[in-house]
């Protein structure tokens, strides 16, 4: 297997990117194909531990950053190390795409020289979930990519879920549910209406296990494993809840540093509230797989660190091994079938 990883892609690039490729190098038998400023990128490769026979390097001399648009810089920056990176990736040169790279230019890219899967009608960004009470990860689909969807889409958003949880996050059977104002089957406009109908009907041919909707407070009880909305829906709740997240640590942080007595519960609580803190991280999940084109592609997080990148790498593995987007395939065509 051949990790292509978008050297020049984020805010920390190459150097943590780099770095992350180092570790991982470490830890898979896999080739990892760095793109980028091919001086830097092994300049840093000489600086951090790695295995350098499973590391290669790919010379790109431009950069597409977060300001670029999207259309206009994957047209005419050819050279870039993202528009390189993708069509080794296309190819057949490396068999998965690892980025920290500009979101939209990273979606654009991969529908325009990847190309969709067809029945595909828009690709979708999903992202890993905590589900704290069950001590889980869920998916959250569309974490951003579709601000408005048709029924139809938001139906093959949930296959294309389902199918990613169970394969990679290896959760059987994974629990669908629409993220709604209520749990009955009239709440919300006409569009979720006709999506809960398609997701019925989908559910009682074995295509996926559809719970019903579900309320965003019921969200982190884990009352589904494949959360599914429009973009902006998907969007609000994972903002709001790194957002939130972020608040009561430091909230907590500030009560605990408030007398002595406080200090010396914090001392006995801080495994703890590691633990919990790490489910709140979003460098523990290996980045946002962008579903619907057809080869896997992973979105780390632009401010990522080597550990994100790292670990974006090894969720690339059961990506490409377990064949995500082959039965992908197979599940929309059953989906046009019916």
């Amino acid at each position: 297997m051949r990790i292509v990883v978008d050297g020049m892609g984020g805010d920390n690039a190459p150097f943590e990117i780099v770095k992350g490729a180092c570790e991982a190098s470490l830890l898979i038998e896999h080739e990892i194909v760095v793109v980028g400023d091919g001086e830097r990128i092994k300049e840093v490769l000489s600086a951090h531990d790695h295995e350098p026979g499973r590391i290669s390097v790919v010379h790109a001399s431009e950069v597409i950053g977060g300001d670029d648009k999207p259309v206009k810089a994957i047209r005419a920056k050819k050279d870039s190390s993202l528009v390189r990176a993708l069509e080794l990736v296309k190819d057949g040169e490396g068999d998965v795409l690892v980025s920290a790279g500009n979101s939209g230019a990273l979606m654009t890219g991969a529908l325009l020289i990847l190309g969709r899967i067809p029945g595909i009608d828009r690709p979708a960004l999903g992202a890993p979930y905590p589900l704290p009470v069950k001590n889980a990860i869920g998916l959250l689909i569309d974490a951003g990519a579709n601000s408005e969807c048709k029924p139809q889409t938001l139906l093959r958003f949930a296959a294309m879920g389902s199918i990613y949880v169970e394969k990679v996050l290896g959760i059987r059977q994974p629990r669908v549910g629409l993220i709604n104002m209520g749990t009955e089957p009239t709440k919300g406009g006409e569009a979720l209406r006709e999506t809960y109908q398609l997701l019925l009907e989908a559910a009682s041919r074995g295509i996926l296990d559809f719970i019903g909707n579900i309320e965003a407070r019921d969200i982190p009880y884990g009352v589904a494993d494949v959360l599914v909305g429009d973009g902006m829906t998907g969007n609000t709740v994972l903002k709001l809840t790194e957002g939130l997240g972020t608040a009561i640590f430091s909230i907590i942080s500030e009560k605990f540093k408030s007398s002595a007595t406080s200090k010396l519960g914090a001392a006995i609580l801080l495994p703890k509230l590691k633990e919990l803190k790490a489910m709140f991280d979003y460098s523990e999940y290996g980045g946002a797989p962008v579903l619907g084109v057809r080869a896997p592609v992973i979105k780390v997080h632009g401010s990522s660190d080597s550990k994100t990148v790292r670990n974006g790498i090894l969720r690339a593995v059961p990506f490409v091994s377990e064949d995500v987007v082959g039965h992908i395939e197979g599940q929309i065509g059953q989906l046009a079938l019916g």
